[in-house]
This record gives C-alpha cells, structure tokens and sequence, in this order.
C-alpha cells in the first residue's frame, strides 16, 4: 500500500495543480456562454417583446410563412389576422414570428 502511495505522489517539479487542470474547461464554459447561450437569451427576450406589443394594424410574417395583417388581439394570446385575399385566420401570438412591414408589396 505504501508503495502505492509513493507512486501515485507528484515527482519533483511537478505541481499537484487543481485550478490549473480545470482551467481550459473553465475558458471553453465562458466562451460558449458569451458567444451562444447569452446570444440566444437576447434574442428570445426580444421576440416575446414584440410578441406581446403587437396591435391592430401590425403587418406580421408567421412561423408557417404566412404573411397578412392583425385586424384583433384577443385577450387568450390569439389574433385574428387577415391574408392578402381577405380571408381571416386565427392564430397562437407565438406563431407570429416578425414583422413584415417592409416584405409586404402593397398593390
């Protein structure tokens, strides 16, 4: 058992360093929380920001491609949205994925 011991003790000038050995796992954590994760927080934050501030009126493009225009918000997170030939849908908020403002043509 003792020689166990002995083999398994750091040989001179070797450090028995802790931080050290976790330190590239560390760096790789930082950098995947800066350059993915807080990216993508942001971005949802946003989209359930205008999500919740659409209103009549609101040229909108959905997460089917769907392009048309709110016409009324319903208090149970639906909207009623109109497409180009006047037919209405209605639709979950969180389909709505942005605004299509500048993509509509108007004739």
């Amino acid at each position: 058992m003792n020689q166990l011991l002995i083999l398994m003790a750091p040989q001179q000038g070797q450090s028995g360093g802790g931080i050290m050995s976790f330190l590239p796992l560390i760096a790789i954590v930082v950098v995947f929380y800066f350059f993915m994760i807080r990216p993508q927080m942001k971005k949802a934050k946003d989209q359930k920001k205008y999500i919740e501030a659409l209103k009549k009126g609101d040229k909108i493009l959905t997460i089917g491609g769907i392009y048309g225009k709110i016409i009324e918000v319903n208090d149970d997170a639906t909207i009623i949205m109109e497409v180009e030939d006047g037919t209405k849908m209605k639709i979950s908020k969180n389909a709505v994925s942005h605004d299509a403002s500048l993509n509509l043509n108007q004739n």
